[in-house]
């Protein structure tokens, strides 16, 4: 198995592939799909920086679909990007014939394989940070976590993390944001149920995790909860 960490302007994150070019080819669409998104936010600025969802384009790809994504969840279209650039890039890996493609790009995992994954849950200096994880089986999957603590991404929340299960991880992103923003305030069991009804309520998420005031909610489909092993056999982000 390949590993390497990448660093694409405000992109950084992991890519792991059966084969050695496929990590090329990930990092080489990530860098692609940022140019595209570039160039097309100098023309649609507002692409940037709205809260709501937009008008979803035709071209290109990936502005249509965090567009889409966003539209799902009821959030800006910013809020997918670093998922929906995880799911282009695994597209282009599987596409150069591999058949182990994860990539973790900030955060948020899009994953295909024919051996389990680990996924280690990120929440910055939080005590269960790195501490537990999931194992993935059931592919294609998305992974995104939304923090109101640790992330750089916009939250109006303030769960130390709510993480997202669907199909790929445009939508987990969008969702894990749209999640997060609703769990705050001082009854911590009420923040947990608003996050969890939110999930509900988001066509296309299987599952979903939030820790809030050392408070855990679950809810839908979530993979094994394993503890963190770095060392393990397994594909391990």
């Amino acid at each position: 198995m390949f590993k390497r960490v990448f660093e694409l302007k405000e992109s950084r994150g992991t890519a792991i592939a059966d084969r050695e070019d496929a990590i090329d080819v990930a990092v080489e669409s990530i860098r692609r799909n940022r140019e595209t998104l570039e160039d097309y936010a100098k023309v649609h600025p507002r692409f940037l920086f709205s809260l709501e969802p937009v008008k979803v384009p035709a071209q290109p790809l990936v502005a249509k679909l965090m567009a889409e994504a966003a539209a799902k969840a009821n959030v800006g279209p910013m809020a997918a990007v670093a998922g929906v650039l995880a799911d282009l890039a695994v597209k282009d890996m599987l596409s150069a014939g591999c058949e182990v493609a994860v990539v973790e790009d900030g955060g948020e995992v899009s994953a295909v394989s024919n051996v389990p994954v680990d996924v280690a849950l990120a929440a910055g200096d939080e005590p269960l940070s790195r501490k537990f994880g999931f194992r993935l089986t059931d592919f294609p999957i998305g992974v995104a976590t939304s923090s109101g603590r640790f992330s750089h991404a916009l939250s109006f929340g303030d769960a130390e993390a709510a993480t997202v299960f669907c199909g790929n991880a445009g939508l987990a992103d969008a969702a894990a944001t749209a999640v997060g923003n609703v769990v705050k305030g001082d009854d911590y069991q009420a923040a947990i149920q608003r996050g969890i009804e939110r999930a509900h309520s988001i066509e296309g998420v299987e599952g979903v995790l939030i820790i809030y005031k050392d408070f855990v909610g679950t809810a839908g489909k979530i993979p094994k909860i394993i503890k963190v092993d770095p060392c393990g056999n397994s594909a391990h982000v």
